[in-house]
């Protein structure tokens, strides 16, 4: 009787339905790759479901903006460079950083040694390629530090307004060309230039550097206690992701092209990918720095007649989310 009366309590309890974990939806800014597997890592490894989360990643693209995905509904939170962010906010889309998983950035300008370019000092006179749509303004920030034109005057730089490739540089139309350290950079090499053959200059070391991937919220979202407490959770779980990818690079990338639908994922490349991504997210617990986001403003602000926003944002970004997950 007593094994009966156990059997039919296992299965009324069964029965029960249990509670149902809460649904995030986050969007990347590019294509499934290891610039965001972090997240990826996290729901993998069951660090979201252990949080009590079922989280939907939907990949991004150059024809997706996140930032207008968010303002549709289409996303709860989503990964987004602070120049889109803070552009998105002084038009009237209230977007606040709740969390700065890459601390670094990867930006750099990738030069042919044979073009004459071993310094800064040498870009005098040259063609230098640069992405625009915002892009331009840590390059626009730099030259003007360095006394250089970009209005293609003798003594100053011609700008080539660059498409994401690096045709410019393999074709020998530009002396330099805007490249990521996990991206572009590599499709060089890929071409058959030798790492020898080229020099680099980051950014981050000129001290124009933007922040580059954070998450991002509606403002009137955090104002509901619900969705904190899920933003909470999202966020610890999320830097778990992202301390477990830097820590097993090849594992993480295996699970980047996993998870990658469109089938095009390859184990090599998205393994060197991850491993130059570590170098970015090392050093972040997630939290912002605040002096990382008052220089990226004051580039923002730099840009001359046409610059990304007219001042100083206000409650652009929050540390109520990572106080609480970082606990």
């Amino acid at each position: 009787m007593k094994k009966i009366i156990s059997t039919a309590l296992f299965v009324a309890l069964s029965a029960i339905p249990a509670h149902a974990a809460d649904t995030v939806t986050l969007q990347l800014k590019w294509v499934t790759q290891a610039q965001f597997a972090g997240y990826y890592v996290a729901a993998d490894k069951g660090f979201y479901k252990d949080e009590g989360l079922e989280v939907n990643i939907l990949p991004g693209g150059p024809d997706v903006a996140p930032a207008q995905v968010i303002a549709g509904g289409g996303a709860d939170v989503v990964v987004d460079w602070m120049l889109s962010a803070l552009a998105a906010r002084e038009q009237g889309l209230a977007l606040v950083n709740i969390a700065q998983p890459f601390k670094s950035s990867g930006m750099m300008l990738t030069c042919l040694k044979e073009s004459g370019v071993s310094s800064p000092a040498d870009f005098s006179n040259k063609t230098l390629g640069v992405w625009f749509g915002g892009n331009e303004y840590p390059f626009l920030n730099w030259m003007s530090r360095l006394g250089l034109k970009t209005d293609g005057s003798a003594g100053g730089v011609t700008v080539l307004k660059q498409g994401f490739d690096v045709n410019p540089l393999l074709n020998k139309e530009a002396a330099c060309v805007s490249t990521m350290t996990y991206n572009e950079y590599y499709q060089v090499l890929d071409a058959g230039v030798a790492a020898d053959d080229l020099v680099t200059f980051k950014y981050e070391d000129e001290g124009v550097a933007l922040l580059e991937d954070g998450l991002y919220v509606l403002e009137k979202n955090l104002k509901d206690a619900a969705f904190a407490d899920k933003m909470v959770r999202f966020v610890r779980a999320s830097m778990k992701g992202w301390k477990y990818a830097e820590a097993n690079v090849a594992e993480a990338a295996g699970i980047v092209v996993e998870n990658d639908a469109s089938g095009a994922g390859d184990q090599i490349v998205q393994e060197r990918m991850m491993g130059e991504i570590a170098k970015l997210t090392a050093g972040s617990n997630g939290a912002l720095a605040e002096a990382d986001f008052n220089r990226t403003v004051a580039t923002l602000m730099a840009g001359g007649s046409d610059p990304v926003i007219t001042k100083k944002p206000e409650g652009a970004w929050s540390h109520a989310i990572t106080d609480l997950a970082l606990k």
